[in-house]
């Protein structure tokens, strides 16, 4: 069977059960679009109103579906718009697949117009990136690109086609994709027995979970763990819903914005069982001073991981999953009654809480927790409203907040709750968002309208961009320099001239109102709640400060 290049690429796509593609057109990739149009009943293309929303939305798609994001864009400008959204993809582990096209061939290297390197610009932040000269081993290609994307720890690929590959022709030959399995070839007796050994021996133990549980889909695992050694569990941001968050042994997040509970019982716990962790620095606060009365454990499915940020005392490398069942079948039922009944005093010296009046964002969240049951998938940007959704909202499922992590990229969230609202059309999808951040890509409400998708965008609106100031007034001398946007921009008036719905909510009642309104909407809704200025997020760690040295507004007022 003699096909095209974009004939193949829209083949060997569809071999891969892919069912949804974002992107932007343009001259390189022409060939591919014209054949996507010829198979849009059998692949959805979603047209955003960027190529940075298009990466975005693919993230947001693979995270909350587990599949496979694809995206796709034209050469030199269209690839580079790519690059934040791969390096997000890239920092959390997510896998994407870009199709990129290129120039052609006799061009390449000449400066020729909308020519890029754009495989020379990504290689480090892609898994792997091709760029594939030869329509002979073009398919080839796109499944190894798939391959790499899934295998082991996920993460994105790039794969860069010059224009004439893709209107070149050669034969073509079906293959079905490649089932890949899980990553076992490194779990040893021997790490296995070292890890039960230091649990049976540990006094305090407590649970550490990362975004590597999410991905592996080890919820049922964990809670069995967890069960069985009777221990308390803390998450990263990339964590949450691994464990239940609604469980009574949850203590909270973990690190600079963390519980103190969380912080305050791993800074005090005997051995720490960290899974599909890395130890980032938001985490750890001073690594020298992190949980330094215990022994690690860390189980991870990159070896690259191990000793990295922490020096641990035993780890297994292979899929959580895998690891966690197969210690679940060595480890005999145990008791920490007395740990247990510490930490809960702990949680209930010092517990999360927000002022009983007025409009912030801790009542924002916990009323969106409240109204939608804890049945909502919620996607964020990055900064002080990331926090307070990290920390107010009880997130009993995997999958279920989808967030800039490693990259902490403002502007993402818009883009991916597009991606999850289209990979998950029965679920209610809400962005919420920064003033500062929905000015980045804001233009993709009219992505949201166009594909008339039913997710809510909350603008927590404090006029500044709230997480630097936080540090602006904490620690530079209130010195507010270039983080004040009280401009009068009108988000209402902007929602509803790109189509959608806008609301203001100055007070409870009004936001009441509104997200009650939106949550039975059809179309997207814009809500504008507007807080104060100098709201801030509590508990904080400062820089270069150990964990156990978490601080709140009150520890603030009685060191004055």
């Amino acid at each position: 069977m003699q096909l095209t290049g974009a004939e193949i690429i829209i083949e060997c796509l569809k071999e891969q059960g892919v069912d949804t593609v974002f992107g932007y057109p343009g001259g390189a990739i022409l060939n591919v679009y014209d054949e996507l149009y010829k198979h849009k009943d059998e692949i959805r293309h979603i047209l955003t109103s960027h190529e940075q929303g298009a990466s975005h939305a693919a993230d947001g798609y693979a995270r909350s579906t587990g599949k496979v994001g694809v995206c796709m864009a034209t050469s030199g400008p269209g690839a580079t718009n790519l690059v934040t959204g791969i390096a997000t993809a890239y920092m959390d582990s997510v896998p994407m697949v870009a199709i990129t096209c290129n120039v052609g061939v006799p061009l390449l290297g000449k400066d020729s117009f909308q020519e890029i390197d754009i495989a020379g610009i990504t290689t480090p932040i892609t898994k792997h990136n091709f760029i594939v000269k030869d329509i002979e081993k073009l398919a080839q290609t796109i499944r190894r690109a798939f391959k790499i994307a899934t295998k082991g720890r996920p993460g994105p690929v790039l794969v860069d086609i010059p224009k004439d590959v893709t209107a070149q022709k050669c034969r073509y030959t079906p293959e079905k994709p490649e089932r890949i399995g899980r990553f076992t070839d490194q779990i040893t007796e021997e790490d296995l027995d070292m890890a039960v050994h230091m649990i049976e021996k540990s006094k305090r133990p407590y649970v550490f979970v990362g975004g590597g549980a999410v991905i592996s889909e080890a919820s049922e695992e964990l809670r069995e763990f967890v069960e069985k050694i009777q221990t308390p569990v803390c998450d990263t941001l990339m964590g949450k819903g691994a464990f239940d968050g609604t469980d009574e042994k949850y203590t909270g997040m973990l690190g600079m914005h963390g519980t103190k509970t969380s912080n305050y019982g791993v800074s005090e716990c005997d051995l720490l069982v960290a899974i599909g962790v890395r130890f980032s620095d938001r985490v750890t606060g001073n690594a020298s001073k992190f949980a330094h009365h215990a022994k690690i454990l860390q189980i991870d499915i990159d070896p690259a991981e191990i000793n990295k940020n922490i020096m641990v005392d035993a780890s297994i490398i292979g899929d959580v999953k895998e690891v966690l069942s197969r210690l679940n079948s060595r480890i005999k039922p145990m008791e920490h009654t007395e740990w247990l009944a510490h930490i809960k005093e702990y949680a209930e010296k010092y517990p999360l809480t927000y002022p009983k009046e007025g409009l912030s964002g801790p009542y924002l969240i916990d009323t969106i927790y409240q109204k939608t049951k804890g049945e909502a998938v919620i996607v964020t940007e990055v900064g002080q409203h990331q926090m307070w959704a990290a920390q107010f909202y009880k997130y009993s499922k995997p999958h279920t907040l989808i967030t800039s992590g490693g990259l902490g990229t403002m502007g993402y969230g818009l883009g991916a709750a597009i991606g999850a609202q289209i990979g998950n059309p029965d679920k209610q999808v809400i962005n919420i968002a920064g003033d500062g951040c929905f000015r980045m890509n804001m233009n993709e409400i009219a992505t949201a309208v166009r594909q008339k998708l039913p997710m809510i965008e909350i603008i927590v609106n404090n006029h500044v961009l709230g997480m630097v100031r936080q540090w602006q007034n904490l620690f530079y001398g209130e010195r507010y320099s270039a983080t004040i946007l009280d401009d009068g921009m009108d988000y209402v008036k902007l929602a509803e001239a790109m189509g959608a719905t806008g609301y203001r909510a100055t007070t409870r009642e009004e936001f009441e109102t509104a997200i009650t309104a939106a949550l039975e909407a059809k179309m997207p809704v814009v809500i504008d709640c507007v807080i104060d200025k100098d709201d801030k997020v509590w508990p904080m760690v400062a820089p270069g400060a150990a964990i156990s040295e978490a601080f709140t507004e009150e520890d603030l007022e009685v060191k004055k």
